[in-house]
């Protein structure tokens, strides 16, 4: 039964990208409204798998998914649902400077011409973007590469945000200056986070909410 708090709901998901192989199997948990969630799990343990079934790029062989009570194949993104999705794999254009890029994303969300320098600016100053701020998207490190991300995740004002194991490949210190701006822009404003980390002590620091998974499955929920 969904709740009206509930704002992210799987039931009993399945799916499978090969015959005889499910990437995720029997897959049930709620997400409340504001609530931050942790999936943990090593590599080819589900976790991108439910992301992306989440984000609406990956459909569901078996069960029911719903995001604010709409049943997942219902679901209108520009619409119903304000969310936000960083992969792993960040998306850029490559060629084009960190500018053009924060730009770019204002353009298409139609920001009024006059606003669009100065939240530029405001955002520069508030992710100290200006010693890459002219620096093309392909020359950026891994670590620029998500607080950019994050930055362009900021011009929204999201309702949940699906954050897919970024914490990888990333020192301490990068990992604590982006949970410091995931807390800023994201925890205050009441926003519904997923986190996927294979760092179990990570996922404590960030929630009491805690799903362990293993070859696709739930083997045990914390809350």
């Amino acid at each position: 039964m969904i709740i009206m708090d509930t704002m992210i709901s799987l039931v009993g998901v399945y799916k499978r990208y090969a015959r005889e192989y499910y990437a995720i199997q029997n897959i049930t948990f709620e997400v409340l409204k504001g609530e931050t969630l942790a999936l943990v799990g090593p590599k080819e343990s589900g976790k991108t798998c439910i992301m992306r079934i989440l984000a609406g790029i990956e459909t569901p062989d078996k069960g029911e998914v719903f995001i604010k009570n709409f049943p997942l194949k219902k679901v209108d993104y520009s619409v119903d649902v304000s969310m936000g999705y960083l992969p792993y794999n960040t998306l850029f254009f490559e060629k084009k400077t960190v500018y053009d890029n924060l730009k770019y994303v204002l353009e298409i969300r139609k920001t009024d011409k006059g606003q669009i320098e100065s939240k530029i600016n405001e955002t520069v100053i508030d992710f100290r973007l200006e010693s890459i701020l002219n620096t093309k998207a392909e020359n950026l490190s891994k670590y620029e590469r998500y607080l950019v991300s994050i930055a362009r995740l900021s011009f929204r004002k999201l309702e949940i945000v699906l954050v897919d194991d970024i914490f990888e490949d990333l020192t301490q210190q990068e990992t604590k200056e982006l949970l410091k701006l995931f807390r800023k822009y994201f925890v205050k404003k009441n926003v519904t986070i997923l986190f996927a980390t294979s760092d179990e002590k990570l996922a404590k620091n960030l929630t009491n909410h805690i799903i362990y998974l293993k070859y696709g499955a739930i083997e045990k929920e914390e809350k």
